[in-house]
């Protein structure tokens, strides 16, 4: 049976949004914290281990339930960020899960303040849950009282939480008006940004500016809905919490060393040549005396392939199955239970992203397909992200999930290997080309820019601290373009206002450094792989199905690799000056 474009089905979760099962579960997580709040009378310090463990296995049955309620509206919104029903339980579902949290607030502070010799004694007894438990107690320096606890966590559903949900109801309804071989048509952001990879310099610069344009008239709003997301994230994580700065925060919910992220954005810093070679390079192929900010995702030949989705399905599938048979039935498994939304449509969020709920649940993958060359590498990064969670779903709730900055490693390996294939079977020396100086495009999107915006974060919330309006934050992040692109490219105006339409600097402040931790450590993984071959890949495994079970720097080391040494991170630099080289030499 051949795939087709089509959106996805919920009922795995719920039947609907107005459904029995639905409105049950609110009941049900409802009367299972009120059991459980019966049981902080047994949390003392020499409690013994069972009572201990059945307590937190509690815990997680309470809370397999919370993330189905809670994933099945933010899935529903992403697929229609216009229906105000589901706006409204996306609001209601909020409050409640705020009002839960508080209600069973009490075992992770009384965790937190348990003394070390006993912390120890439960946690040496706790199998798949110690890591979960450990990374609880490094909280405890920047833990409030039970009551500051709580005041959070209601703010949070009411501010922070309501802004994000605003900002995306707000850009998502965006349309945009751009003239296409003779006709104005009306497109969504995924279908417009189709246009800055065409081979039509007048188009990709007519796109661009048709898109910040439209952000630009929402500017001051959507700018000051960044300042109060910012004050937030200082008001809570600063001045309440005592973290060092900004960034901290961010680096221990990932557990990753502060040192590790400033050692990564430092050699990124450093490595803006690699980068700028490759533009001029792609500027002396395209016939022009220097790139633009619009240009440089250009074809740097004049080919449109395009990829039927079936066709695209089946490469991807067979390309994670050719590594490992496991790998392609996970992935598979997507496609068969219909958690994947593929098509375009108004009203539908932007992007791509995969959810994973439960284990044992396969993920939801949301894409945005329009048969380009990236949209295939697109769908192998969202399904590399399934079969990660599939792989490690062994673990608990608790620890299944990986850190941010490592569940990036199977989506980009994904998406290297399948390009490996594209390469082996592709016959026109035009489409191989094509395919290789993306390569570099998807490197510079996930590794420099990602490092920038981080970069660019870090100086926004310093200056919001000092006042700045919407404008001076615009005018820095402008500096922030000219030091990535020295004399390599020319920067238009109009790309002041990219920073308010990058979703992930207003939903998770910090998120994109994981990127290019992602993509960095996958380089040196596929070196190893390309070095050791079939040797590699019981490694690789155990690194995914770790998922989240142990901390991000330990997996790694496993592997050989030190996220705290700049030497690890130039490596990776290092390989895709190689890969500029060889371009280079091509270029003739």
């Amino acid at each position: 049976m051949p795939y087709q474009l089509s959106p996805w089905s919920l009922t795995d979760l719920f039947p609907g949004l107005d459904s029995p099962e639905l409105e049950s579960a609110f009941k049900k997580l409802d009367g299972h914290v009120a059991g459980f709040e019966k049981l902080r009378p047994q949390l003392k310090p020499d409690m013994p281990v069972s009572s201990f463990l059945e307590i937190v296995q509690d815990l997680e049955e309470g809370t397999r339930l919370a993330n189905k309620m809670y994933t099945f509206a933010g899935l529903a919104f992403a697929a229609d960020t216009q229906d105000q029903r589901i706006q409204g339980l996306l609001g209601r579902i909020q409050q409640f899960m705020a009002e839960m949290e508080n209600r069973t607030l009490f075992f992770s502070l009384w965790w937190k303040d348990l003394d070390d010799a006993n912390t120890r004694r439960l946690m040496d007894a706790s199998g798949d849950y110690r890591y979960y438990l450990e990374v609880m107690r490094k909280f405890k320096p920047h833990t409030l009282t039970e009551a500051e606890e709580k005041i959070v966590n209601l703010k949070n559903v009411t501010g922070n939480n309501a802004i994000v949900t605003l900002y995306d109801s707000i850009t998502n309804r965006y349309v945009y008006k751009v003239e296409v071989d003779g006709q104005t048509k009306e497109l969504t952001r995924g279908e417009l940004m189709s246009l800055v990879r065409q081979a039509d310099p007048d188009l990709r610069a007519r796109a661009y500016q048709e898109l910040y344009r439209v952000y630009g008239q929402d500017s001051a709003i959507l700018g000051q809905m960044y300042q109060a997301l910012s004050r937030d994230w200082r008001n809570e994580n600063l001045t309440l919490r005592r973290f060092a700065n900004p960034i901290a925060a961010r680096n221990l919910g990932n557990d990753i060393p502060d040192e590790a992220v400033e050692a990564l954005l430092k050699v990124a810093k450093k490595n803006t040549a690699v980068f700028q070679r490759f533009f001029r390079l792609k500027a002396r192929l395209l016939g022009m005396d220097k790139l633009r900010r619009c240009d440089i995702y250009a074809p740097v030949v004049k080919s449109d392939k395009q990829y039927d989705f079936d066709k695209a399905a089946a490469m991807v599938l067979e390309s994670f199955a050719s590594f490992h048979p496991d790998f392609g039935k996970q992935a598979r498994r997507v496609f068969d239970d219909n958690h994947l939304d593929s098509e375009v449509r108004k009203g539908k969020q932007s992007g791509a992203f995969c959810a994973s709920v439960v284990p044992g649940m396969t993920p939801w993958v949301k894409l945005n397909y329009q048969g380009r060359a990236d949209d295939v590498a697109t769908m192998a990064h969202e399904l590399g992200h399934a079969i990660h969670s599939m792989l490690a779903e062994k673990h608990s709730v608790f620890t299944f999930h990986s850190s941010l900055p490592l569940a990036e490693t199977a989506s980009t390996f994904g998406e290297m290997m399948l390009v490996d294939k594209l390469l082996a079977t592709e016959t026109d020396a035009s489409v191989r080309r094509d395919l290789l100086f993306r390569q570099i495009d998807d490197a510079y999107a996930t590794i420099m820019r990602q490092s920038f915006f981080a970069m660019f974060e870090k100086q926004a919330h310093k200056m919001i601290q000092d006042n700045a309006s919407a404008d001076e934050l615009a005018a820095a992040y402008m500096e922030n373009l000219k030091e990535q692109f020295g004399s390599a490219v020319e920067v238009g105006d109009e790309f002041k206002w990219e920073w308010i339409s990058i979703p992930h600097i207003y939903h998770t402040p910090f998120y994109v450094y994981a990127y290019a931790f992602g993509q960095l450590l996958v380089l040196a993984l596929y070196q190893q792989y390309k070095a050791e071959g079939e040797s590699f890949k019981p490694r690789y495994v155990k690194i995914l199905s770790a998922g989240g079970s142990e901390a991000p720097a330990k997996i790694c080391a496993e592997a050989g690799i030190d996220i705290r040494s700049e030497a690890f991170w130039q490596g990776g630099f290092d390989v895709l000056a190689k890969l500029v080289d060889e371009l280079e030499k091509m270029k003739s």
